[in-house]
């Protein structure tokens, strides 16, 4: 007998607007950073996508039909302001009106993120998120959609504030692609929850009917070697890096002593100081108990080595196994134990992973309220065959990560939902079209829709509620 969810957990399906919708420059849409940047650095663009700009009925059909009662959606910033501010682009509004209403129509309910890492390309240009003007520019733009769309009742300010820095400023795999700067990480991380929190106040100081929240990617780090204080101490400041000085941010209004110790130790070794104010403060602690929902984007877990040496980081984009290397100037090393498995692209999998992380939140964060899985899934080089794919690597992957759920769940945690990542196989950032996700294989050059294996079986679990 598999193990159970609850009878309201939603079943979900992921995507976002720059990886899904295509027509990146139809209907007044405005330049993001990416357009560019994919130019520049790579062979592939989000042109056209998964189309869902078009295609958005045939995907929410596809999802009724196959049980899937909530849908993750961002909107393109700038398809509403094309700058980042000022004036409004009425097609763009419209746009995301007809997508709301289709979503009821077809019995999903949409779960609306603002920003999932594409700031307009004016504001970006101008310093994303490390110039404080944008700060505001961002709250404008929230306070116009809360008031605009009153049909969305579940929204999330941010999607992964961690991976935005890291990838901007730390890997370099993001526009504008510096590496190796650890002050401009913990400053965006620091002003794009400034962001988010001012955005939570304004939606509850008016009193809007539906719910809020934050989407935090959250790997969950352990020491190579438990017995070791210098792997332990690696593993603390690492976590520090993508996970805890964010959380505290979001739930304790401050940081902790031991969070800044950690801040302090790792800027000391790689340089810069933090433009942190006493307002801020009084910003996100006026924030931290208004969040409704915590969002987990769970993929992986690291294992954390002390090491001497310079920072050296290669992110591996190609799915060529075992061409990553990660490494931080007085942090530490990533090296997993080898009895680990890991896609193609070395990313670990590891379900008591996110149990872990779930429970971390429960017992340290207690004002959480109640978390969403809003992202986890299986990225792989899919194998279309008989009009299909049977892809059992994939639905063994989701069952281990709803097993643990199911067993956090039973532990006293919060969960009330899941989304796998994603509904269809959409456009993938640094790894374009080979890196598939989808419940529904795309074929990119026709644009049709093919449910995989991994569809039917998800659909018999949202049925049952039976994880089998």
């Amino acid at each position: 007998m598999g193990k159970k969810l609850p009878k309201d957990f939603i079943f979900g399906g992921a995507t976002a607007a720059y990886q899904a919708e295509g027509a990146t420059h139809v209907d007044g849409k405005g330049h993001v950073a990416w357009d560019k940047y994919l130019e520049d650095n790579y062979w592939y663009r989000a042109e056209p996508a998964s189309d869902f700009y078009h295609k958005y009925p045939v995907d929410l059909a596809l999802a009724e039909k196959f049980g899937i009662n909530g849908i993750r959606i961002s909107i393109a910033w700038s398809r509403i302001f094309p700058n980042g501010y000022g004036k409004v682009n009425e097609k763009g509004v419209e746009f995301y009106h007809r997508l709301f209403e289709s979503c009821r129509e077809h019995s999903v309910e949409p779960f609306v993120t603002l920003h999932h890492f594409d700031t307009p390309e004016a504001l970006h240009s101008n310093g994303d998120f490390l110039n404080r003007e944008n700060i505001q520019h961002f709250v404008d733009y929230a306070a116009y959609c809360f008031e605009e769309f009153p049909e969305v009742r579940y929204w999330t300010t941010f999607n992964e504030i961690g991976p935005i820095g890291d990838g901007q400023y730390l890997v370099g795999k993001f526009p504008p692609g510096i590496q190796y700067d650890l002050k401009k990480v913990f400053q965006s991380h620091h002003n794009m929850m400034l962001a988010h929190a001012r955005a939570v106040k304004l939606y509850k100081d008016k009193g809007y009917k539906g719910e809020i929240g934050v989407v935090h990617a959250l790997p969950t780090k352990y020491p190579f070697d438990p017995s070791d204080p210098a792997d332990v101490k690696a593993c603390e400041l690492e976590d520090i890096i993508h996970n805890k000085f964010i959380l505290d941010a979001t739930y304790l209004g401050h940081y902790s002593k031991e969070t800044m110790a950690g801040v302090q130790e790792i800027l000391a070794a790689n340089g810069g100081e933090l433009d942190l104010r006493d307002e801020d403060f009084v910003d996100l602690e006026a924030a931290k108990d208004l969040n409704d929902f915590l969002g987990i984007n769970y993929y992986m877990s690291d294992w954390m080595k002390a090491c001497e040496g310079e920072t050296e980081i290669i992110h591996n984009g190609t799915g060529e196994k075992g061409s990553s290397k990660y490494q931080i100037k007085g942090v530490g090393r990533r090296e997993a134990p080898i009895d680990i498995p890991k896609t193609d692209w070395d990313w670990i999998i590891y379900p008591k992973g996110l149990y872990d992380q779930i429970m971390r939140v429960k017992r340290d964060y207690p004002n959480y309220k109640k978390i969403y899985i809003t992202e986890n899934g299986l990225g792989y080089k899919d194998e279309f065959v008989d009009q299909t794919v049977y892809d059992d690597a994939r639905i063994d992957y989701v069952k281990k990560h709803l097993e643990v759920i199911s067993d956090a769940i039973a532990d006293g945690a919060n969960v009330k939902g899941y989304f796998i990542w994603s509904l269809m196989d959409v456009f993938s950032w640094s790894n374009g079209y080979e890196k598939r996700y989808g419940l529904f294989y795309v074929d990119f050059k026709t644009q049709e829709r093919y449910p995989k294996k991994s569809a039917y079986w998800y659909k018999k679990v949202a049925k049952s509620q039976l994880i089998d």
